[in-house]
């Protein structure tokens, strides 16, 4: 189990410096230059995805015909971005309104912040779960994208399938307060992958870990049961899904999950 403990915040930098890092950033080394957060770089132009299915911008309102939300209040549209924002100490929810997929390719641009330190952070988490009307299992067929605190130096994924398997994996990652980031999956009846800023991390192929479900992508702010919570934000620049049309055009071989056990499934 993931502690649930906050990490303490490093302190900012002063003005000065974070001046003088912009100041010598256009000299800074390739393999530096690598390390900032990712721009216009992602899974689907790095893998040659091709045009997206499905493109969500979030420059309008969000239309609940396409997305099933916990609370008006706390999830919207803003400056062209999906945001959910806690407002007390449950969960909040945004989940695409369709019956699913099987395969495909989902990315998404991601960024979160904790506006306190007195008490527990949520967990940011992105998931693909059973469609709109399909049974669902009480998150035993999901598939994370990316789990993770405000605060952490790593995030997790991982794929379930029921009764009771559970693979997962995690990965070391800058997460400052709006650091932005894509993660993405890539589900084919063979096997599942994983990408982080444009790099696949981790790819599964055991059979106990391919459910067969049809996904629709869920965006969550996880509350703990009986914690009071830290105020919260996750915004996403946009949300992608690709049929598996186009191969890949690079290699998705990459490191197998750890296989353990889910025992919340039903």
């Amino acid at each position: 189990m993931i502690s649930t403990r906050r990490r303490p915040r490093t302190h900012r930098p002063a003005v000065g410096l974070a001046a003088a890092v912009v100041l010598t950033a256009g000299l800074a080394a390739p393999s530096a230059a690598a390390a900032q957060p990712p721009g216009p770089v992602n899974a689907g132009n790095t893998f040659k995805w091709g045009v997206a299915k499905h493109d969500y911008a979030f420059k309008k309102r969000l239309s609940h015909r396409q997305w099933r939300v916990s609370s008006t209040r706390e999830v919207r549209t803003t400056h062209g971005m999906l945001e959910l924002e806690s407002r007390g100490n449950r969960t909040v929810t945004a989940t695409e309104n369709v019956t699913g997929h099987r395969t495909g390719r989902w990315e998404i641009r991601l960024r979160s912040r904790s506006f306190e330190g007195r008490h527990t952070d949520f967990r940011v988490l992105t998931q693909l779960v059973p469609g709109r009307g399909r049974d669902q299992h009480c998150g035993g067929q999901n598939v994370a994208l990316e789990s993770y605190r405000p605060g952490a130096h790593s995030v997790q994924h991982y794929v379930r399938d029921t009764p009771d398997r559970e693979f997962r994996t995690q990965r070391a990652i800058g997460l400052r307060d709006d650091q932005w980031h894509t993660f993405a999956v890539e589900v084919t009846k063979q096997r599942i992958s994983w990408f982080v800023d444009a790099q696949v991390v981790s790819s599964e192929r055991r059979s106990a870990a391919l459910s067969g479900a049809s996904f629709a992508l869920r965006f969550t702010l996880q509350a703990e049961p009986g914690a009071t919570m830290n105020r919260t934000r996750m915004q996403m620049d946009w949300a992608r899904y690709w049929t598996l049309e186009r191969p890949n055009q690079r290699s998705t071989k990459a490191p197998q999950l750890d296989e353990g056990t889910y025992g919340g499934a039903c």
